[in-house]
């Protein structure tokens, strides 16, 4: 893949941006002029003020937590993970959950998720009567061990 188009909605926008060199997400910022509180419970959607052009239909983005919010803050995603599709143009804003007790002040321009581009598989449907056996087979939540 060699870009990625972002437009900036927002004049004060900031361009999703890698960490580090080995960093597989951009972070995302949040794209507020007034922080956002947070207590336990408590959602909230945050604007990025972006949107992206994947240019690709057999890739997608997919929006994460940030792992140091989620452990260190208890915010994490409303949908736990988000999807762009390759189709989509519209702002890329960010549902959020604070799980833990206490509580969080979302900045302005904070990094607040991270985007994670990958391909998808899309095949076609086909109906069938009968699927192949396994030793599993219709085995549900904990049919493969104890837990």
């Amino acid at each position: 893949m060699e870009k990625i188009k972002v437009k900036k909605l927002t004049q004060g926008a900031k361009l999703p941006q890698r960490a580090t060199d080995g960093s597989a997400g951009f972070d995302l910022y949040a794209c507020i002029e007034q922080p956002i509180i947070l207590n336990k419970g408590d959602t909230a959607v945050i604007p990025t003020g972006i949107a992206v052009e994947i240019g690709r239909r057999d890739y997608a983005a997919f929006i994460y937590a940030r792992s140091g919010l989620a452990i260190k803050q208890g915010i994490s995603l409303l949908n736990s993970v988000g999807v762009i599709d390759s189709d989509y143009r519209g702002e890329i804003r960010i549902g959020v959950i604070k799980q833990t007790e206490g509580e969080y002040e979302i900045k302005p321009f904070e990094r607040i998720a991270q985007m994670v581009i990958e391909p998808v598989a899309t095949p076609e449907i086909e109906l069938c009567d009968e699927l192949n056996e396994t030793q599993r087979g219709s085995g549900g939540f904990g049919s493969t061990g104890k837990n």
